[in-house]
């Protein structure tokens, strides 16, 4: 039974763990499209989502396996419960890339408003925060979770930033307000999955440490 379980457990990892591969390139690709006006890139995201669709349906139906046919207690138990967390939230970073680059071909003819309004900043960061986030939970790397918790605050401030600026741009030249708005939907994007990227990171944190940090970052700065 024992040597069941491990086969089956060692499937999920695997299972997951490709699905994070592919939420990864998903993510880069966005952002490299938005920054380099790609549509080709574009539609390479778009073509690969149901790819990921189908890495979440397979995790999903793995991890009801193990907990209907074995009784995992322990480290063991956690994994299959971040499991079925950090599954959730890459399927919804699968989705953030094909809201990013939907974006993309709206406002291509307006790069200098991209440029001056540092959405190009927030997306790189809210990119590092998902690069790091995968590679915390691949390697359950307590320490690089905690880092991509704590970055989430410049993603916020540049999204509060953004939408000051281009509201402003809005109000000055009426040109500006149909990729204005497209803009302002594309940094809640990258806001979003800056969140989702911190919510892996505090999977990582459960799976390895047992501790819950869901809102309460606090607890991390006293450590």
């Amino acid at each position: 039974m024992q040597a069941n379980f491990e086969k089956e457990l060692e499937k999920l990892k695997r299972i997951i763990n490709q699905m994070a591969d592919l939420v990864d390139i998903q993510v880069e690709y966005a952002i490299k499209a938005l920054i380099e006006s790609d549509i080709a890139l574009c539609k390479v995201v778009k073509g690969r989502d149901k790819e990921i669709d189908a890495y979440d349906n397979l995790v999903q139906a793995q991890c009801e396996s193990l907990f209907a046919l074995f009784q995992p207690v322990a480290i063991d138990l956690r994994y299959i419960m971040a499991a079925m967390m950090v599954n959730n939230q890459l399927e919804r970073c699968g989705d953030i890339a094909v809201n990013i680059v939907q974006r993309v071909k709206r406002t291509i003819d307006y790069k200098n408003l991209i440029e001056e309004s540092k959405i190009l900043e927030m997306a790189e960061g809210s990119r590092k925060m998902a690069m790091d986030a995968i590679e915390a939970f691949l390697n359950s790397d307590v320490d690089l979770a905690k880092k991509v918790i704590f970055a989430d605050d410049a993603v916020d401030e540049y999204n509060k930033q953004i939408f000051k600026y281009l509201i402003a741009k809005m109000q000055e030249t009426p040109e500006y307000i149909e990729p204005g708005a497209h803009l302002i939907v594309l940094s809640r994007h990258l806001e979003r999955l800056a969140d989702h990227a911190t919510n892996i990171a505090e999977d990582v944190m459960f799976l390895v440490e047992a501790t819950i940090v869901s809102h309460n970052k606090s607890k991390l700065e006293q450590e």
